[in-house]
């Protein structure tokens, strides 16, 4: 992305007063700027997108995203790691960047990548997530793309399946952040009813503009969840 596109994505943030914008830690200063005087916070990913980083590097870019200001660390797990079951690894690495997070006063995501995550992997990440003490937990970056049998590469993102399954593992002070596959305003209900708290989406602009057309404003209202697709939450996507 350009500075320009991205300068255009913080403002769409700011009309709609969404709870933060995900940068690129360059375009911390940038983002800091134009988000100053509104309730909109910056959020910087680390490890992105692949998690390959050391965990010195992480917690070195953990350390200068808060001070420069980083309110939320969106941090991408070692995803080989973890599929080569090295937990204590994982653990460690997770432990350490969210200390170096908290103890500037900022708050860590962890990003998981379930395209890539059999569900027994998914449920040992919620275990250890939850024992550091991390703010969020998160599906997907948006690039975990999976080579296909044709060839081709496509990935799922946010699954009702998987949203579920983290809900269910993760402790209740460990918030969820589905990110990647939630495009509607439907589809962002049904992941709200499963207790997600968080949603991380480039359709916010229809999003939002749906859900005030049907009334959904700043203002609390009862709302009806769409039918959720048949054993979507327990065989498939969306």
């Amino acid at each position: 992305m350009t500075d320009s596109e991205i300068a255009a994505g913080i403002e769409l943030a700011k009309k709609y007063d969404v709870a933060t914008v995900c940068v690129k830690p360059y375009s911390i200063p940038q983002a800091v700027k134009q988000l100053a005087s509104t309730d909109v916070k910056v959020c910087p990913v680390i490890g992105f997108p692949h998690g390959n980083s050391t965990t010195e590097v992480k917690i070195f870019e953990a350390t200068g995203a808060v001070e420069a200001g980083g309110v939320e660390i969106d941090m991408v797990i070692n995803i080989g790691k973890v599929m080569s079951g090295e937990w204590a690894y994982v653990y460690d690495e997770i432990r350490m960047v969210n200390n170096a997070v908290t103890s500037k006063g900022a708050i860590l995501k962890v990003i998981y990548e379930n395209d890539y995550l059999s569900p027994s992997q998914i449920v040992e990440l919620c275990k250890i997530c939850s024992d550091v003490g991390v703010a969020f937990i998160k599906t997907s970056t948006g690039y975990g793309f999976v080579k296909q049998a044709n060839g081709m590469y496509n990935y799922k993102g946010a699954t009702l399946p998987h949203l579920a399954l983290m809900r269910k593992h993760a402790k209740d002070s460990v918030q969820i952040k589905a990110a990647g596959g939630v495009r509607t305003l439907d589809d962002l209900l049904r992941v709200r009813a499963l207790g997600i708290s968080r949603i991380g989406a480039t359709a916010t602009e229809a999003i939002v503009e749906e859900a005030r057309k049907r009334g959904i404003g700043d203002n609390p209202t009862t709302v009806t969840v769409p039918e959720f697709p048949k054993d979507a939450v327990t065989s498939g996507g969306y």
